[in-house]
């Protein structure tokens, strides 16, 4: 293969290289999508130039960059992996690895966050916080918030910390410890969290891109709800009177989660669906 190429003939060599991966990856559906976000990170460009110089010549170590990337893509690594970033409300976070890519389903913890406390001042806890998503949405809206947020893994805090101090936001606590535990004796008025939720011998595991995630931000073992249930029995405890509890779920877990809350004692329990209208979180009040 040739090393020096045009911007145009990378991208079709990369739409049909992504056109060709195996069935049941991504790559194949979002195949001109990706060819273009794969070439424009390795030539550190925006896409607009892309389209506006097809005839501008690649250097030849871009190119062999963007076929690695290809490669991988090719046999179902995510995207956001590759690139080392995705967008999630209204900033653009670094990801690796160590942490669960966020997805826009999660943006309805923020929207419904922000709904329900809309005072400028406010405590939120965000627990099992990742690279940083919720809990940085939270605080780049509301400036006056004290917002904590907590992970068990020390090197998805270490991505956390980078994205608060890329962002602006260094005034996010960010706390190493299991669920509640780095809480002890606070309360809040929000407390938010996307726990794993799947069962470790749910198929989905096993598609192209789940199977390169963090299994720990994935699944709990062989309780899907576990986790769901520790963070809805232990919230009482961490929450302001008033204060309300927000979790994620998965899209048939709204039942059982509606179940825990009211179990626990919260009112006002109530869940919420995506746009693709499957029910994505659930709210109590304590």
């Amino acid at each position: 293969m040739r090393a020096n190429l045009t911007v145009a003939e990378l991208l079709a060599e990369g739409v049909r290289r992504l056109r060709a991966a195996p069935a049941g990856t991504e790559a194949a559906a979002t195949a001109e999508l990706d060819a273009q976000l794969l070439l424009s990170h390795v030539m550190a460009v925006a896409r607009a130039r892309l389209k506006s110089h097809p005839e501008e010549l690649a250097d030849p170590s871009h190119t062999q960059h963007y076929r690695r990337l290809l490669g991988r893509r090719a046999a179902g690594e995510p995207l956001a992996y590759l690139t080392g970033s995705r967008d999630f409300w209204s900033l653009t976070l670094k990801v690796t690895p160590a942490v669960l890519i966020p997805r826009p389903e999660t943006e309805l913890l923020v929207e419904r966050a922000l709904a329900l406390r809309t005072a400028a001042a406010g405590c939120v806890a965000d627990l099992g916080t990742g690279c940083g998503a919720v809990a940085l949405a939270l605080a780049s809206e509301r400036p006056r918030w004290q917002v904590v947020a907590t992970d068990a893994c020390a090197d998805a805090l270490a991505i956390a910390r980078a994205n608060a101090a890329a962002l602006g936001l260094g005034r996010v606590e960010l706390r190493q410890g299991d669920w509640y535990q780095p809480l002890r004796g606070e309360c809040f008025d929000l407390l938010v969290s996307n726990p794993p939720y799947v069962a470790q011998d749910d198929p989905a595991l096993e598609t192209a891109s789940l199977r390169h995630e963090p299994p720990r931000a994935l699944t709990p073992g062989a309780d899907a709800l576990e986790c769901l249930r520790t963070l809805a029995r232990g919230a009482p405890r961490h929450l302001a009177p008033g204060g309300w509890l927000l979790l994620e779920h998965g899209a048939t877990q709204g039942a059982d989660v509606r179940r825990e809350l009211v179990e626990a004692g919260f009112a006002h329990v109530r869940s919420h669906r995506d746009l693709a209208g499957h029910e994505r979180m659930t709210e109590g009040q304590r």
